[in-house]
């Protein structure tokens, strides 16, 4: 009961803490309620300019949203709509920055900045499953749902076949680099399940893919090994040692190879026969040994760091 009141005391002091911030640390501002029925464009637009400077990215919406309403066709209309954009990413509202961006997108495929709305779309895309708990707790974002960052990389990859000449395409570039490391770990964790699951086809045609489709990522060492590995068990051996032999040439130092480099094959995944304990706790206690690769502290430098 104690528990459960300081959880209970710990939500009401997080919505408190919201509110607060919402209204004094850049949402809202005390002008949001403000009677705009008399402003001219110019004037609208010079109120959101404020509202912007001052991180106030609620109201800011409220009043693009209703220049746009007000004056469609004015001179500010395109730019407003381009400030939308924005305002909606640092609200964190991301879905709706990605909404207005392909809106832009389709309304106006040859304005001078429409750049930008292919930037942003890939970048709320980016961080859209970063909320709070998101930020607070060390959450390995390669076991996530990889949706974001595929529709995040597709944004950016579009952005730099149209417009290689971007001023957003360095930032670009840099982001995609880090999606195909992401995408490509994620293949591998899929691989360690299915080992888990006596599903080796499976396994051995996610290592595959990762060879495939993610050269030069710190996950190809490990899409070698998931291969050797799979094609083993499944009685494949010229494919597993023709894996094993690459692995070897190019990766000596990974964990599945002997000194001498000769590939440490396991058995059948003892994962497939659970414990009751295990199965009573959902997977949460008495987890059995199971094949998988991981070896992102050996071959990622972004990862040591961290």
């Amino acid at each position: 009961m104690r528990f459960l009141f300081l959880v209970l005391i710990s939500i009401c002091f997080l919505a408190t803490g919201c509110t607060y911030f919402n209204s004094i640390n850049g949402i809202s501002s005390a002008s949001d309620q403000l009677d705009t029925s008399g402003y001219t464009e110019k004037d609208f637009f010079s109120a959101i300019q404020d509202d912007l400077k001052g991180g106030f990215w609620l109201t800011a919406i409220e009043k693009l949203r209703s220049l746009e309403a007000q004056y469609p066709f004015g001179d500010y209309a395109e730019q407003a709509q381009l400030e939308l954009i924005y305002a909606h990413l640092k609200a964190g509202e991301h879905d709706s920055a990605i909404s207005v961006a392909e809106r832009f997108m389709r309304l106006h495929p040859q304005h001078e900045n429409v750049d930008y709305a292919y930037y942003i779309k890939g970048v709320s895309s980016f961080v859209k499953n970063d909320g709070m708990f998101g930020k607070l707790l060390p959450i390995d974002e390669t076991k996530r749902d990889p949706g974001s960052a595929r529709n995040s990389f597709s944004a950016f990859s579009e952005l730099l076949n149209r417009f290689p000449e971007s001023p957003y395409a360095p930032d670009a570039q840099k982001r995609m680099i880090y999606l195909r490391n992401i995408l490509a770990r994620h293949e591998i964790h899929a691989a360690n399940y299915f080992f888990t699951r006596g599903a080796y086809l499976a396994a051995a045609n996610r290592g595959r893919y990762v060879i495939e489709n993610f050269q030069k990522t710190p996950a190809v060492p490990d899409g070698l090994a998931v291969m050797a590995q799979a094609y083993y068990l499944m009685d494949m051996h010229d494919l597993a040692s023709e894996a094993a032999k690459l692995l070897a040439q190019n990766y000596p130092n990974h964990t599945s190879l002997n000194s001498d480099g000769g590939f440490k094959y396991q058995e059948q995944s003892a994962s497939i026969e659970r414990s009751w304990t295990n199965s009573l706790t959902a997977g949460l206690f008495d987890k059995p040994e199971s094949i998988g690769f991981d070896t992102r502290y050996i071959f990622n430098d972004r990862y040591k760091e961290l």
